[in-house]
């Protein structure tokens, strides 16, 4: 594949590193593929993998699995221009021969069906990560947006199957003390997969610095997210973005940041979601008509923290250099 000007700006301010954007959402419609090609814009901007939801909240085993047969059929279809990741060695697979790495990520532990055997089953599809909850309460945890009464049983046997398997824990969209009690019990590092920083906009979905702090402790990373209303007053901009990185880079230091945009490719869909979900998706933390910075904009944000400072070695580490390190240490049934 020939690189866009963007592109070869980013592998050169990477310094030839991985670029990862660890938080995506395509459309949760079985069969649907009208937004794949949106795909192709992320590699042509010089990404190299992608971790794509299959399902949040209230969705159940069922819808989860379906989602995973689609993109996975479609990736398989698409194998000269995608390649699934299942192992570390597949990222750097993935980079040298130019195609686009996908991996899998499930926002809460609804998708178990109290069943903590399916851990394993969502790992072997390719399911990186793994929320506690989304947002409200379920049988594992707390949410972010509601009184947070813990981690429950049920959720401390989910994250010791996640510790025997290799599926990374996530704490975004999670109560702060349900988020705190999951790092305590983990055995692994524990991520914020697409989280800003409190202490830059007060709003209930960012995290205040002691628990960044908990995470890097732990060895985790914090992936900052470009949704409008998370950074800002629905602020997008890349000025605004590069304050959250600046402020968790102070905080926890270069070795814990990284990136997961939570960029929805049919800005559409969350209109919807939010009117059939009005419990876990409130227009009163999402707004309306909420603006997202897409993944083919890193490469004006790694020219921003550039001109501002940062070297090739810490943009190598937020672009994608951190979560590969997750994934080298935490990743375990599958040979590296």
């Amino acid at each position: 594949m020939i690189l866009s000007t963007g592109a070869q700006r980013l592998e050169k301010l990477v310094d030839g590193g991985l670029v990862w954007d660890n938080h995506g959402c395509m459309p949760l419609r079985p069969d649907d593929s009208a937004f794949f090609d949106e795909l192709l814009r992320c590699r042509s901007a010089g990404i190299d993998c992608i971790t794509l939801n299959i399902g949040f909240g209230d969705d159940g085993i069922e819808q989860h699995i379906r989602m995973l047969a689609h993109f996975r059929a479609w990736i398989a279809r698409h194998s000269d221009e995608f390649q699934l990741i299942l192992r570390p060695n597949d990222l750097t697979c993935a980079k040298a021969t130019g195609r686009l790495g996908v991996c899998f990520d499930i926002e809460g532990m609804n998708a178990l069906g109290n069943q903590v055997s399916m851990v394993r089953l969502y790992y072997d599809l390719g399911v990186r990560w793994m929320l506690i909850a989304y947002n409200v309460a379920n049988p594992a945890g707390g949410g972010c947006l509601e009184d947070d009464r813990g981690l429950t049983m049920f959720g401390r046997e989910v994250i010791e199957e996640m510790n025997a398997v290799g599926m990374v824990i996530c704490c975004t969209h999670t109560g702060y003390r349900t988020a705190r009690q999951a790092i305590d019990a983990s055995k692994d590092p524990v991520i914020f997969s697409h989280s800003n920083a409190r202490a830059i906009w007060d709003h209930p979905r960012n995290i205040p610095d002691d628990l960044m702090l908990a995470c890097a402790a732990r060895g985790g990373v914090i992936g900052l997210n470009g949704f409008g209303q998370f950074l800002g007053d629905n602020d997008d901009s890349t000025e605004t973005f590069v304050r959250h990185v600046e402020h968790v880079l102070s905080v926890v230091g270069d070795d814990h940041v990284g990136i997961g945009l939570d960029y929805m490719f049919d800005q559409n869909e969350l209109t919807e979601l939010m009117a059939a979900r009005p419990a876990s998706l409130p227009a009163g933390a999402y707004g309306e008509a909420p603006k997202m910075i897409p993944p083919w904009r890193l490469p004006e944000i790694a020219q921003a923290l550039s001109d501002r400072g940062c070297g090739t070695a810490t943009l190598a580490k937020i672009m994608g250099g951190n979560f590969q390190r997750i994934a080298r240490s935490v990743w375990r049934s599958a040979e590296t």
